[in-house]
């Protein structure tokens, strides 16, 4: 079998995605947009539980499944889900000295993600997530 394509150039398709980010965010650097995409995928993990964000996990390009279970204790408690203005709140106290994420991060990262995956795998993992998921990856209508 070959190498799957998704596989075959991840270094340019993150590169790609972080420079996307920066557009959306309004932010200069790749690095200020990984730390927009961190920011924003653990906000969310730490709010599934081991199953979920396993499920969800799958739908993500490779790059971004690494980043999402990198450095995590999946025997951490499970934060609340609450509202979307703690959602960003937790994406800008991601290393809080060098975090300049808009409040929009949430909504950003939303709208290079949805660009990145297929449309109907994400939708139907986002329904068998809890509510909050698909509040949490909505964007704003255009």
């Amino acid at each position: 079998m070959t190498v799957p394509n998704e596989y075959r150039q991840v270094s340019v398709d993150f590169q790609d995605f972080l420079a996307e980010v920066a557009v959306e965010a309004d932010l200069t650097t790749s690095h200020q947009a990984y730390t927009t995409l961190q920011g924003v995928l653990l906000a969310f993990r730490k709010r599934l539980t081991l199953e979920e964000a396993i499920q969800f996990v799958q739908v993500l390009p490779p790059l971004l499944r690494a980043l999402f279970v990198v450095k995590w204790e999946p025997s951490a408690p499970k934060q609340e889900v609450v509202d979307r203005s703690v959602w960003s709140r937790d994406v800008q106290e991601l290393r809080l000295n060098h975090n300049i994420s808009p409040s929009s991060a949430i909504f950003n990262v939303a709208t290079v993600l949805r660009r990145h995956v297929d449309a109907n795998d994400f939708e139907a993992c986002l329904t068998r997530l809890p509510s909050f998921a698909r509040e949490f990856w909505s964007v704003p209508h255009q």
